[in-house]
């Protein structure tokens, strides 16, 4: 929960929009913060006794660690989705697995994922389904179609700040 509360202030910009954590400001993350969560992560690891929480705050502690998103090991990052499916499978794990899958193979591979898990009744009316697949059909500037899955997701979004950050998505980024 450290590694997480750490990057509460970026969270946010100065007229109150969500910002990814794709695009935060990484000197606004907190530190100390960070310090002390790998610090009981480094604890939790010696046990030897893996378990969800120990791979949550493992791909956290990876997020938290990379200077710049570009630097962000995706690849071991998907490996720990991995682990976390066996220890907690689930539909919402395997959408962050797919777009972890996404972020270290290509968009592509994600897609595939993605086009599994449409069909999972405890995703249906999740809004990140359809917005995970806009943002990587985007990537790959396949425009058209992301902007009907970001318009499909903004159908299902409730949260204000959410609902924005995809309008904005749409409009700046979606074609």
């Amino acid at each position: 929960m450290l590694l997480h509360h750490a990057r509460r202030e970026a969270r946010i910009d100065a007229a109150g929009a969500l910002v990814s954590l794709e695009e935060q400001d990484r000197g606004r993350w907190d530190r100390a913060a960070i310090s002390e969560g790998m610090a009981l992560l480094d604890r939790a690891l010696a046990l030897r006794r893996r378990g969800p929480y120990q791979l949550q705050a493992a791909i956290a502690a990876l997020h938290a660690q990379a200077e710049r998103a570009l630097d962000t090991d995706w690849k071991q990052i998907a490996a720990l989705y991995g682990g976390l499916l066996q220890e907690q499978p689930g539909a919402v794990v395997e959408l962050n697995a797919a777009v972890a899958l996404a972020m270290a193979e290509g968009p592509e591979h994600g897609l595939e994922m993605i086009a599994r898990l449409a069909g999972r009744e405890e995703l249906q009316g999740y809004y990140l389904l359809p917005a995970a697949r806009a943002d990587l059909l985007r990537r790959l500037g396949r425009l058209g179609e992301a902007r009907e899955a970001y318009a499909a997701a903004l159908g299902l979004v409730r949260d204000p700040a959410e609902r924005g950050y995809l309008k904005r998505r749409t409009r700046d980024r979606g074609g």
